[in-house]
């Protein structure tokens, strides 16, 4: 490591909650460096798992981008996915996937990030891809490439903006509240248009800028050998050129002159929200640990006077979000309520206001702002629970604080928050101060806003649509012809490194006993950090609702976290918050599962909470009412999705409209109207059961400790017999049908497209996922590299087999640009049809096989992973080494034994065809599949 300036630091975190918390240690070790070109490198060795997380942290998001050309930033997060001088055409998630990795990348305001997570063997490869983009990336940014990712990134805004409700959000908030020119004026993923008038030069000038060494942080971090690793980075990255030094941009808060109120008329939404938005500070500014304290008190739980008056008193809306979000440049403290239908948000605002004269009138305790911090406790420990989590938080701390020393100041400056600290930026930032505030209401319904708001008007893309002749044109224009000449390395990076030897699969030590009453427990240990975690998961679910009330277990679920016999809800919501712990119950078609997370020194009190919650429900009938009403919004808020009524219909197609498993378990508006409080109490007492119950745990105590706190359940939970209702499978298709459900005026088409197949416990199904890999299983499928990398008609395309202890289904799906409609369901179509006939190559199958079984040693790093595990075996029952003969069953499938399992279960010529867009552009096309006349149904599945 010649003239290479090294310092080492060895960081210690004494997390110490004043009355609430004893101290708490938690070691984190790492090594940082700088190398001559600037790069940052931050090393974290972890040898919990076989793994290890490569990640590019650039200093470079859409605040460093220019009026006018907005956008970059997020272009080059899909341009360096695609080729680099070394590197062939999508071969980078080729090469990742088929040796068992990962990878992704994101882009913010105030940055872009790149990591992959593989087997260990495979850091060398990460590392030559990342250096090679980073180094070598002009010379393949062609026009047409950029084109390509120019449609990718299109589709990505009409799918994630442009086509759902409160879509486009963000753009009138930042455009509102941030003066023309600041940095955070436009969105991350920028103007089309601008995009679109860039040229090639543009492009390459901004790559040049930006994306070099000396703008970087890149981190290492899992199971490596530090001096190995040390020569490897001098080796990829140490030979890079410098870009032109970049200057560090200093805080630029806002501060409005006067309030701004607007709103809009959202073509999708079916309720009204208001956004009420108050300037504040940059990240790490000592207010903002203060306004964080203060969001919560003012707007998280049952005891906030926001949830009090909005919620509970007005029920103006079934919930709230507040959050004061710092970024690089400034900050902001936000509150954002989607009302029930027909609400006036001047009535919102009002009840906003008295909120805050309320909140200034009953102020809040001591406990109170411990709870708070307490939650944050536990939340730090989550955040860096695995490789990345940590890689992301050295990263962080290093570019935007200076160091990642910085997260010892920023925990102290969490927990030195005072009622004096929370006061004086309520007073400085929110009492009495300018604002801006956005209605969006329902297309034709602005009576809806508040009172004196202007309309704003969303600008369309103004993207063209050019001819060949056009296209010819700007092809061949200079600022569009720039080529960037192959850069020299001083070693020969056109060879792929060779892997190291293959790791081994960690040895997981699993413990399991049944007690008496028939309830099951599996644990692990889990040691690297202070946390617990655990569920109780109870066989029934949606399956055991009458049917006419679909929906009454979900609703036994949602009530079981509104209190016990001894403790109201705001009462166990706030012993929940003085552990810093999260409890909540869900219920699914197949099960009601419980949920806990918290540290290791708290579980024992976190559990005799969950079990209080289990067997000692309140039933509380306004807290019913208030839950019933909500979950009745939800659905009908759903219904102006394309996205949520594309997968409902779908399943209720393939199941018939009298399989209970086409029913979603949150059921409809009409049963979950008829159910009733005695309805919820009637179900529980027959069917939670505890010898229909499974619980698991993964945390850092010993097995016969755990299994001694768990004895409190078999003491107090009896079983008795529950009727399970015969779930017929689904008859099959004996021919195509399209369906077509209307989104007038959609920019983008939902695809379902599939037919009924097998259960888990069926002997083809792992196969069944093995089998479709190379069609739709990952990125490298055919129909997303053709969709997306090929077309650009899509941000993604997947097919795969969805399975659980019953019959599940074949599912092809995409979200299309609204033109692409017909093209995109003809080319599923053909692919589905050339992958039995004539099938996979030998290549594929390869691929297929290396990608799956390596990938095996990233699947059980974190607690959510360790209990993933324990799942399989103690609800399906697989052996404790399923791992080792899923493997074999990898291994030993061939060219014919593909081929039969696709031909077996995918049958385009038996299949469901569903497509949710515009009927009057899009429909009439169909036809042309050759299945005949589309069938029009309504947002319930029903035929018009």
């Amino acid at each position: 490591m010649n003239n290479h300036k090294i310092s080492s630091a060895l960081i210690f975190f004494f997390l110490l909650i004043t009355s609430v918390f004893a101290q708490q240690e938690f070691k984190l070790e790492y090594e940082k460096y700088e190398l001559d070109n600037g790069l940052d490198v931050i090393l974290h060795q972890d040898k919990s798992d076989p793994i290890v997380a490569v990640s590019i942290h650039y200093h470079v998001g859409s605040n460093r981008e220019n009026p006018g050309k907005t956008g970059f930033a997020h272009l080059f997060e899909h341009i360096m996915f695609q080729e680099s001088q070394h590197v062939g055409q999508d071969q980078f998630f080729k090469l990742i996937q088929g040796n068992g990795g990962t990878l992704n990348g994101g882009t913010w305001q105030d940055g872009t990030m790149y990591y992959e997570i593989l087997p260990k063997d495979a850091l060398e490869l990460a590392l030559w891809l990342e250096s090679d983009r980073m180094g070598y990336l002009l010379p393949t940014v062609t026009y047409e490439a950029f084109l390509n990712q120019q449609n990718v990134v299109q589709n990505e805004k009409r799918q994630n903006y442009d086509n759902k409700p409160y879509g486009h959000s963000s753009y009138v908030n930042s455009t509102l509240l941030y003066p023309k020119g600041h940095p955070y004026s436009w969105t991350v993923i920028g103007s089309l248009e601008d995009l679109q008038n860039a040229t090639l030069k543009d492009v390459h000038d901004f790559y040049k800028k930006w994306y070099g060494p000396n703008n970087a942080t890149l981190v290492i971090a899992g199971d490596f050998d530090f001096d190995q690793t040390r020569k490897l980075v001098e080796k990829y990255f140490g030979g890079l050129k410098a870009s032109a030094p970049v200057k560090p941009l200093d805080p630029m808060p806002v501060t409005l002159e006067s309030s701004k109120r607007a709103y809009v008329e959202d073509n999708f939404a079916q309720s009204p929200e208001l956004t009420m938005i108050f300037p504040t500070v940059q990240e790490f500014h000592k207010d903002g640990y203060a306004l964080n304290v203060l969001a919560d008190l003012l707007g998280r739980g049952k005891k906030s006077p926001l949830y009090k008056i909005i919620v509970e008193e007005k029920k103006l809306a079934p919930s709230l979000r507040i959050y004061n979000s710092g970024s690089e440049l400034a900050g902001e403290f936000s509150i954002r309520i989607r009302t029930f239908p027909n609400k006036k948000l001047s009535e919102v605002e009002d009840a906003i206001n008295e909120a805050f004269a309320r909140f200034e009138e009953e102020k809040f305790t001591d406990k109170d702002v411990e709870r708070s911090k307490a939650d944050t406790e536990t939340g730090f420990y989550n955040a860096i629970a695995s490789v990345l989590g940590k890689s992301r938080q050295l990263a962080n701390y290093n570019i935007f604080a200076g160091s990642p020393d910085y997260i010892t100041t920023d925990l102290d400056n969490i927990l030195k928050v005072s009622s004096e600290d929370i006061w004086e930026v309520y007073n400085k930032y929110i009492k009495g101060k300018n604002s801006v505030l956005v209605s969006f209401v329902p297309k034709g319904k602005a009576e809806l806003a508040a009172i004196n708001s202007e309309l704003f008007e969303v600008p369309g893309d103004k993207v063209k649509t050019y001819t060949d002749e056009e296209k010819t044109v700007l092809r061949n224009l200079p600022e569009n012809s720039v080529v960037a000449e192959n850069v020299n390395s001083s070693f020969d990076r056109t060879k792929t490194p060779l892997n190291g030897p293959e790791p081994l699969l960690k040895q997981q030590q699993i413990w399991n006993k049944t007690f008496s009453n028939g309830l099951r427990l599996y644990g692990i240990e889990y040691v690297e950090l202070p946390l617990a975690e655990f569920r109780i998961i109870v066989r029934g679910g949606m399956i055991l609702d009458e049917d006419t009330k679909t929906g009454t277990a979900n609703l036994v679920a949602s009530m079981l976290n509104q209190g016990t016999k001894n403790k109201t809800a705001l009462e166990l919501e706030q012993a929940i918050e003085d552990l810093g712990s999260r409890i909540s119950v869900m219920a699914s078609n197949e099960l009601i599962m419980l949920r806990a997370n918290c540290l290791t020194k708290n579980f024992k009190e976190t559990f005799a909470l969950a079990k209080e919650i289990l067997l000692e429900p309140r039933w509380d009938e306004r807290e019913f009412e208030r839950v019933k009403s909500d979950i009745l919004e939800g659905i009908k808020r759903s219904k102006s999705s394309a996205n949520n009524v594309a997968s409902n219909v779908f399943r209720k197609l393939v199941y018939g409209d009298n399989n209970k498993l086409s029913r979603s378990a949150v059921g409809d508006e009409e049963s979950v109207a008829n159910i009733t409080l005695d309805d919820l109490k009637e179900w529980y007492s027959k069917n939670l059961s505890s010898d229909l119950a499974l619980a698991l745990f993964a945390g850092n105590l010993d097995d016969a400790d755990v299994a001694e706190v768990f004895e409190d359940l078999n003491d107090d939970w009896k079983n008795f017999q529950v009727n399970f209702p015969e779930i017929a499978p689904a008859e099959p298709i004996s021919s195509s049908q399209i369906y077509f459900i209307d989104f007038p005026g959609a920019r983008q088409s939902e695809i379902r497209i599939g037919n009924p197949a097998v259960s888990v416990n069926d002997p083809d199904y792992f196969k069944l996922g093995v089998m479709n890999y190379a069609l739709g299983g990952s990125f490298n499928g055919r129909v997303n590299m053709i969709l997306r990398e090929e077309k650009g008609y899509t941000y993604g395309a997947r097919t795969g087999f969805m399975g659980t202890e019953y019959p599940g289904y074949f599912l092809a799906s995409s979200s299309v640009q609204s033109n692409a409609t017909f093209e995109s369901t003809q080319i599923f179509k053909d692919e589905m049809e050339k992958y039995s006939i004539p099938g996979i190559t030998t290549e594929e199958l390869e691929f297929t096989k290396s990608a799956l079984i390596k990938s095996n040693a990233l699947k059980f790093e974190t607690l959510e992973a360790l209990l993933g595990m324990l799942y399989r075996i103690g609800w399906y029952n697989a052996e404790p080494d399923y791992v080792k003969k899923e493997e074999q069953q990898i291994t030993e499938m061939t060219l014919d034994s593909h081929k039969s399992l696709a031909q077996k279960y995918i049958k385009p010529a038996n299949m469901i065809y569903l497509i949710a867009g515009d009927k009057n552009t899009q429909m009439e096309k169909l036809k042309e599949l050759g299945f005949g006349d589309p069938v029009l149904l309504d947002k319930d599945g029903n035929r018009l």
